[in-house]
């Protein structure tokens, strides 16, 4: 199976390549005019010069056949905007992203189980209702603006969280005080970027276990006297996730996307708000490794589900 998936995923990054490219090169202006914009102006002579170098000048096709070269031999090219290679830039910026997505994840998941399944329980209770209520609530309230309303009433009201960055500046925190400083700076960011995905994990899981009520393992296991926590944990549950873990894997480029808006609401240092910067300042180069990594990452992760859910029923086709 997962050579068969393999065989898949190359031609897929290699499309996605070819599509990012071209249209990266369809926005307006070039890394020249951002840069010249920010510098209040320069003469066309050293406009024209600038473009030479970085190989602006040359046929669009050219620029494909050089990109793809560097590409080859995993080189990113030069961030003309940082002024340092591109994989250096990418490589200070990714790991407060990944540990953003694994913690908003985390909490999404394991929320949108514990929810589900209580849900799930107590069918057609004030429980119930009150968990379906709240999921419509959150799926239906933009990103961004959970993120204000929780920057208003904890850092604002309450005070009792930072307003946005990654850590305290000039705190001079080390070891488990300066790990505890930046869980407080990434508390809001993640909650917000988990909270969705909450609302959504909690009505599949909800529903997925509707579903299964009158399986006949699920009436074999109550014949046998076993509690109604251990049918719905043991028995039921394993056949739930398997959705859930499908439809993680699938929204992993949306939540990639989601994470834009999130580090630019919290001033969070990653991939996402480098994104934004690079679009805006046209550096071509960190937004073609920037969307050539999250393709990667993507194809990569529905691998990994792909395997977990044949591990989890091993009774599933994968061919």
């Amino acid at each position: 199976m997962a050579v068969n998936r393999l065989k898949q995923a190359i031609p897929t990054i290699a499309c996605v390549l070819v599509v990012n490219f071209f249209l990266v090169r369809l926005i307006p202006g070039d890394p020249v005019d951002a840069f010249v914009a920010k510098a209040q102006g320069a003469d066309q002579a050293f406009k024209d010069h600038i473009r030479h170098e970085m190989g602006l000048d040359e046929p669009i096709w050219v620029q494909f056949g050089i990109y793809l070269s560097k590409v080859a031999h995993l080189d990113f090219g030069w961030s003309f905007q940082n002024s340092a290679p591109v994989l250096d830039v990418i490589l200070l910026r990714l790991w407060p992203t990944v540990l953003l997505l694994v913690f908003s994840i985390g909490v999404s998941l394991l929320g949108g189980v514990f929810l589900g399944v209580t849900a799930a329980r107590y069918s057609q209770t004030w429980k119930d209702r009150t968990i379906a209520f709240m999921s419509m609530v959150l799926y239906a309230m933009p990103a961004f603006w959970i993120g204000l309303s929780l920057i208003v009433v904890f850092s604002v009201k309450l005070r009792l969280l930072p307003v946005g960055g990654f850590d305290t500046v000039g705190s001079g925190k080390t070891g488990i005080a300066y790990a505890l400083d930046v869980g407080r700076h990434m508390t809001l960011p993640a909650l917000t970027l988990g909270l969705f995905y909450l609302a959504v994990y909690t009505r599949l899981v909800r529903a997925s276990m509707f579903e299964l009520l009158d399986s006949d393992f699920v009436r074999t296991a109550r014949a046998k006297g076993l509690s109604e926590r251990t049918v719905l944990w043991r028995h039921m549950l394993p056949h739930a996730l398997l959705p859930l873990l499908t439809l993680v894997g699938v929204q992993l480029g949306s939540l990639l996307s989601g994470v834009i808006v999130i580090e630019t609401v919290f001033s969070w240092p990653g991939l996402g708000r480098l994104t934004f910067q690079a679009a805006l300042q046209r550096d071509y180069n960190v937004l073609l490794a920037i969307l050539l990594m999250s393709t990667v990452l993507v194809v990569c992760a529905n691998l990994i589900v792909d395997l977990l859910s044949a591990w989890i029923d091993r009774r599933m086709d994968v061919n």
